[in-house]
């Protein structure tokens, strides 16, 4: 299970600290604008994937950027 929260937003990007099963030990990145993802530790990986889907996912449900997701496979 990958989980983030929401931890800052400012008007060009958003960021979500994420892990698994909550150990909320990475930093993931998104340009609002490109929707461009990148990770503060430059490794983009499986779970940050899951993650950054899942964000966008609910961003196009709910017309923002949601205050967390989970992603359980």
């Amino acid at each position: 299970m990958v989980t983030a929260r929401k931890v800052a937003e400012r008007d060009d990007q958003i960021r979500y600290e994420f892990g698994l099963d909550r150990q909320y030990d990475r930093v993931l990145v998104i340009d609002k604008q490109s929707w461009d993802v990148a990770t503060e530790d430059g490794t983009f990986d499986s779970a940050a994937g899951a993650i950054a889907a899942k964000i966008k996912s609910a961003w196009r449900e709910q017309g923002e950027f949601p205050a967390g997701v989970i992603f359980a496979s």
